[in-house]
C-alpha cells in the first residue's frame, strides 16, 4: 500500500463527514441503537461496532487503520501511552508460573514492571544480551512465554537480529513483542520479520509536536482482538479522540519530518565526531557502529537520536556542559519539533560518578526541526565552556 495514500486517504470516508478535508473529533462517550436487536449484537462483539468510546471510536478507528497499514499489520491498537501499550502487550500473553525473555535495559516502566510488578503474579523475567541470538537459545525455559525485544535501545542502541529471533520464537510456540520507538514504522518493520506484536510511542515521531502522549501496539487482528477484549477494555487505557486527531495530523507530515531530522542528525554527528572533548559517538548508521551492518539490513535508515562519550574527569563538567546549552532543551523524551539533550549522569548520585564509566559520561542528544548550524553552534559554544 503507497505510504501517500495510507497517511492522506486510508480510513477517512469524507462523504461520511461533509466531505471535509480533516476529519471530525467525534468527542462523544456513547452511541444509541434503534433496536434492542441492535444492542443486543454489540454487545456480543464489542469489537464490530460503536458502543462507547472506551472501546471503539470513529476518530480513534482512523488512526487505527493508518497506524496498522504503515507497520504492515492486520490491526492496531491506540493507548494514552506508551507504557499502557507496553503493560498490555505483555499481560494478554503470560500467566501466573511463565517465564520471560527480555533484552537488558530496556525501556524503565517496561523494567519496572517485569522486576516489580510481574513476580507479584508468579512472572518471572531472566534479562539477557540481545545481540547474540545464542543468549536467547540459553535463556528459554519450558515455561516462557514471551520474548520481549528493543531494537535499537534508545540509550546505547543495541540491535537484536528480529528474523532469528522471531525464528527461534516460533519454533518454541512463544510470542514476540518489539519495541520499535526509535525507528517507527517508516524505518523498520518488525511485523514483516516474523514478530508477533510490534509496539511503539507514538508520543515520538507519530506525534511530532510534543504536545500528545499515545502508544501503539500492530499485529494479526486475532492477537488484537485478544488484547482489545481483555487488558485494553478492562484497563481503561485507550486514546481520546482528541488526542487520536493530533496524531492523525502528526502523520501528514511524519516522512518529510523524519527526511530533515536524519539530514540534520548526519552533520551534527560529523561535527562531534571531530571534536576533541568528544570521546565516542554511538548511532546504529555510523560505519563504527558495532551492528552497522545488522542496522543496515533491518533498518531503512537512522535518525534523530543518538548518544555522545563526553571527556570529562568530573560530574561538574557535564553539568557546566548541559548547563550552558542556550537553544538545546534538557528533558527526556525525543521526536518533537524540538532538540533535546539528556545526560546519564543526571539519574546517578554526585558522590556515585566514576569518570572511568563511559556510561556515566554519556550524553543523549535528539536533533528536532531546527538547522544543522543552529544545533552545532549551540553545541560548540556550551563544549567552549568546560
Amino acid at each position: 500500500m503507497d505510504i501517500s495514500y495510507i497517511i492522506n486517504e486510508l480510513g477517512e470516508e469524507r462523504e461520511n463527514y461533509f466531505n471535509a478535508v480533516a476529519p471530525p473529533i467525534i468527542q462523544s462517550s456513547n452511541f444509541v441503537f434503534d433496536t434492542v436487536d441492535d444492542m443486543r449484537n454489540a454487545f456480543a462483539d464489542e469489537y464490530s461496532t460503536y458502543i462507547y468510546s472506551r472501546g471503539l471510536n470513529p476518530t480513534v478507528d482512523i488512526l487505527r487503520k493508518k497506524l496498522a497499514a504503515l507497520d504492515g499489520a492486520e490491526d492496531c491498537l491506540v493507548f494514552n501511552s506508551g507504557a499502557a501499550a507496553i503493560f498490555a502487550a505483555v499481560l494478554s500473553n503470560v500467566k501466573s508460573g511463565d517465564h520471560i525473555v527480555s533484552v537488558d535495559n530496556p525501556y524503565s516502566w517496561t523494567h519496572k514492571m517485569f522486576n516489580n510488578i510481574l513476580p507479584r503474579f508468579g512472572v518471572t523475567t531472566t534479562f539477557i544480551d540481545g545481540r547474540n541470538i545464542e543468549n536467547f537459545e540459553r535463556a528459554i525455559l519450558p515455561n516462557t512465554a514471551v520474548i520481549y525485544l528493543e531494537s535499537p535501545n534508545s540509550w546505547d542502541y543495541a540491535l537484536q537480529d528480529l528474523e532469528a529471533v522471531a525464528e527461534l520464537a516460533q519454533a518454541e510456540n512463544i510470542i514476540t513483542i518489539c519495541d520499535n520507538s526509535y525507528c517507527s514504522a517508516l524505518y523498520q518493520q518488525p511485523i514483516k520479520m516474523g514478530i508477533d506484536i510490534s509496539l511503539q510511542t507514538a508520543t515520538k515521531y507519530i506525534g511530532g509536536h510534543s504536545d500528545t502522549v499515545a502508544g501503539v501496539l500492530t499485529g494479526t487482528r486475532a492477537m488484537i482482538k485478544k488484547i482489545f477484549k481483555s487488558e485494553y477494555m478492562t484497563i481503561g487505557s485507550g486514546i481520546q479522540p482528541f488526542n487520536a486527531w493530533l496524531l492523525i495530523r502528526g502523520l501528514r507530515t511524519l516522512p518529510l519530518r523524519l527526511e530533515k531530522i536524519s539530514r540534520t542528525t548526519v552533520e551534527v554527528i560529523r561535527f562531534l565526531k571531530g571534536h576533541f572533548k568528544i570521546e565516542k559517538v554511538i548511532f546504529p548508521f555510523q560505519t563504527d557502529f558495532d551492528q552497522y551492518q545488522l542496522a543496515k539490513k533491518q533498518m531503512k535508515d537512522g535518525f534523530g537520536l543518538f548518544s555522545f562519550i563526553i571527556r570529562a574527569d568530573d560530574i561538574g563538567k557535564i553539568e557546566i556542559f548541559c548547563n550552558s546549552l542556550l537553544h538545546i532543551k534538557m528533558a527526556v523524551s525525543w521526536g518533537g519539533h524540538e532538540s533535546l539533550i539528556i545526560p546519564r549522569c543526571s539519574s546517578i548520585k554526585k558522590e556515585d560518578y566514576d569518570a572511568g564509566n563511559p556510561g556515566h559520561r554519556m550524553i543523549r542528544l535528539y536533533c528536532g526541526l531546527e538547522e544543522p548550524d543552529y544545533i552545532i553552534n549551540d553545541l560548540e559554544q556550551a563544549l567552549i565552556k568546560i
